[in-house]
């Protein structure tokens, strides 16, 4: 760990105990603050403390306290059978797509080695339908073996429906029917399912305005540009529910960036890596959460002007480089710096943070965002090579994984600023109409915009350098359809309709990014260009 590394990590955990306090609860023995729930179950009086805990970990996606929690619990009582359903529970991670069928029977084997004898031994109908429905997802079940992960799912939420219509009442049984509708339809995300999810977790949110899982999953269902203003209460109370867990703190985010409130994107991230960095013992490798939210942070700072800031979060994961970065983390710096470079527009950033030629960066984004530079650059050629190496797939999170139509997408925003560089301003008009029809067919991703740069906002661009401003206009008002308050598109629009003297827009526009940029670095000239802007379109009294 080198001396820079040391010292971020130092700040970081200093700020944890600072501002969310969870180091010196635990130090003390406090029970972590998760929320408030009723289970109702047949384990021993004295094991119901560490099942909750583990009930309320597992609605954040705390899963391996989760798991440790539920298996304090087994310690207790071995007789308990949902103890061995919830440490079961902690090997099916439906949103994130991952699941270890292996693990999630071994669990359950520690209670009965079949489901005929695990169903003996369960005391009451209501839990042997909890263990049933574990046991379906993992392929268990006579009517799930030897099915797909997906047929499963399937197979999982259709039972999962068949008890909330046995216990209407039951929050526990709703809101983990709610999750499994979720974990159906986030392969390919639709509106319908996810309102029906919506609408299965609104009765516990009403009678529980404690309960983790009907915020965390609320907002799940939610945080799309068009439905994430209803899941603001949510974001707003889940932050207070649960402070010692660090995927509530962070899952926030998800509305604060659906509704462009950088502040607090930028706020809900710190928090979440402050707990998750704080509650482990360091190690060179950052968990795959400190990543996560070390990417969502970084984006937020962009979207503040807080570029330096932005540039420290890039440093800190280059430094990582050299100190035997996992394929993961390695994946994670493409992606932020080429955020870093298409949100800042430095198409010389590689000259100073470029990966060592020895190093691969398994991402898109990373030889997406080299073809660029070079195409801005003038450097054709370099830009060409690049391309041909921008492939789908990658490490990490799936937020960062690109799929082939990402990746065509991607090939032809290329082949339209190489277009643009050589002076053929129709081929790069047409090549980038067609990358926006391809994107239109893509399905909706929720927190910072899939493609580094975001398709519309790149039309927009392309059109505004061959000076058709009505279309750019047009363009990057589509773009902040989808990335509300995105500043790179509101800058655009400002600039756009500008040059078409529709001054009240571009008022509107700039004085957005004026509010936005409150706190921006002092150096960065478009905070000055918003502000004059803005202020030159009022009135003299108006001003500040």
């Amino acid at each position: 760990m080198t001396k820079s590394t040391s010292l971020i990590r130092q700040s970081l955990l200093l700020c944890a105990i600072l501002q969310v306090g969870v180091l010196c609860g635990q130090a003390l023995g406090q029970s972590p603050t998760l929320g408030e729930l009723t289970f109702p179950n047949s384990g021993a009086p004295e094991a119901q403390a560490a099942f909750i805990d583990g009930v309320l970990y597992l609605h954040s996606f705390e899963y391996e306290p989760a798991r440790a929690a539920f298996q304090r619990a087994q310690e207790i009582d071995p007789s308990f059978a949902l103890a061995y359903w919830g440490e079961a529970m902690t090997h099916h991670h439906s949103l994130w797509d991952r699941q270890r069928p292996d693990l999630g029977e071994a669990a359950l084997q520690k209670f009965g080695a079949s489901p005929q004898e695990r169903a003996q031994k369960t005391p009451t109908e209501r839990e042997r339908g909890f263990m049933t429905s574990v046991e379906t997802v993992f392929g268990l079940t006579e009517a799930s073996a030897g099915k797909s992960k997906l047929e499963r799912d399937v197979l999982y939420r259709d039972r999962m429906r068949r008890m909330y219509e046995d216990y209407p009442d039951d929050h526990e049984v709703a809101a983990f029917y709610g999750l499994s509708i979720l974990g159906v339809a986030s392969a390919n995300r639709e509106y319908a399912p996810y309102m029906r999810a919506a609408a299965v977790l609104l009765p516990i949110w009403d009678d529980n305005k404690l309960h983790p899982g009907a915020a965390h999953y609320l907002i799940h269902s939610l945080d799309d540009p068009v439905h994430a203003i209803l899941a603001l209460p949510m974001a707003d109370a889940y932050i207070k529910i649960a402070p010692d867990a660090a995927h509530a703190q962070h899952m926030t985010s998800h509305i604060y960036t659906a509704l462009g409130h950088w502040d607090d994107v930028v706020a809900a991230n710190l928090r979440g890596f402050n707990v998750e960095s704080a509650k482990t013992t360091y190690t060179e490798v950052m968990s795959k959460e400190e990543r996560h939210y070390t990417y969502w942070l970084a984006y937020g700072r962009l979207q503040q002007g807080r570029w330096d800031d932005a540039e420290e979060l890039l440093a800190k994961m280059r430094d990582r480089l050299d100190n035997g970065a996992t394929g993961a983390e390695r994946a994670y710096y493409g992606a932020i710096i080429a955020r870093y470079m298409f949100d800042t527009e430095d198409w010389n950033v590689f000259e100073k943070w470029a990966a060592p030629s020895s190093v691969d960066i398994p991402t898109a984004h990373y030889d997406f965002a080299r073809a660029f530079a070079a195409a801005r650059l003038g450097k054709v050629e370099a830009a060409r090579a690049f391309a041909a190496s921008i492939e789908p797939g990658g490490e990490g999170n799936p937020e960062i994984f690109l799929s082939e139509d990402e990746v065509r997408i991607l090939r032809l925003e290329v082949d339209a600023i190489v277009a643009l560089a050589e002076g053929q301003n129709e081929s790069a008009v047409s090549l980038m109409n067609e990358a926006v029809a391809m994107s239109r067919e893509l399905p909706f991703r929720y927190g910072p915009p899939r493609l580094s740069k975001p398709t519309n906002e790149l039309l927009g661009d392309v059109l505004a350098e061959v000076g058709d401003n009505e279309q750019a206009a047009q363009a990057y008002r589509d773009e902040l359809d989808q990335s509300v308050r995105r500043t790179n598109s509101l800058l655009g629009l400002a600039r756009a309709a500008a040059g078409l003297g529709e001054l009240e827009s571009s008022k509107d526009a700039y004085q957005q990014l004026r509010d936005i940029w409150h706190d921006a670095d002092e150096a960065l000239s478009w905070v000055d260009e918003a502000r004059a802007s803005a202020s030159a379109s009022l009135q003299p009294s108006e001003r500040p």
